[in-house]
């Protein structure tokens, strides 16, 4: 477990902490980030545990956490710094060769902020970081509701389960629960205003205070909600 010293505190960079068990992959993910004048690396974990313990110490603005490490496998470390209310800041970018439907929605109800195969170009990566550091999902809302809704049918077919309660819905407004629909259907906010009829700003509020009201982290949270409460139904492939 190896971690940065400070850099220049008047100059403010998206600090990246890297997750992977092979020293090889994080040697090219440093040099990669550290190529680019507002990305830094702030620290190297071998598996999940060594992740938590250098996201608390060093507090980064996104981690890329690897899936399948030894010990405290991604999934587990994502839940563990997801939770941690001390990293709220945090957001985690889940990079991995295993690009299965399963593995994206257990990283996104995990808390992941996206999910991104190691085969990605380095431009789609480092766009990648700066887009879950900005606080949006990197999946693009449309794949998200897709891969979300299957997953969530399948896990209501074969368990014969019905929709899950979801706190807090109950609370939101009747615009906020439309504006859920319309995330959970794969709208930007742009579209969303469009369709009801408000600006944008609008929309970016009651989204924001739907996320408070679900303690959702992301766009990507409120997409599982939605589906795993049962206000949007998968449709049938």
């Amino acid at each position: 477990m190896t971690a940065r010293p400070p850099g220049n505190p008047d100059v403010r960079s998206l600090r990246v902490l890297l997750a992977d068990d092979q020293a090889l992959m994080r040697g090219a993910l440093r040099v990669l980030v550290e190529s680019e004048a507002d990305l830094e690396v702030v620290g190297e974990a071998a598996d999940g545990a060594e992740a938590v313990a250098l996201a608390r110490a060093e507090r980064p603005d996104v981690v890329l956490m690897d899936i399948r490490m030894p010990g405290t496998d991604g999934i587990a470390a994502t839940r563990e710094i997801t939770a941690d209310p001390a990293l709220a800041r945090t957001a985690v970018l889940v990079l991995t060769t295993f690009d299965a439907d399963e593995y994206v929605v257990r990283a996104i109800t995990a808390g992941a902020a996206g999910f991104l195969g190691k085969g990605a170009e380095p431009g789609e990566l480092l766009g990648a970081i700066r887009t879950v550091a900005a606080g949006d999902a990197l999946l693009s809302p449309s794949a998200t509701k897709s891969l979300i809704a299957r997953f969530v049918a399948q896990q209501q077919k074969e368990l014969a389960e019905p929709p899950r309660p979801v706190p807090g819905l109950d609370s939101l407004t009747g615009r906020e629960r439309e504006v859920l629909i319309e995330v959970a259907g794969g709208l930007s906010n742009d579209a969303i205003a469009a369709r009801l009829g408000v600006s944008p700003l609008t929309v970016k509020t009651h989204i924001n205070h739907t996320m408070a009201k679900l303690a959702a982290r992301d766009r990507a949270q409120l997409v599982v909600a939605a589906y795993e409460s049962g206000l949007v139904r998968p449709h049938p492939r």
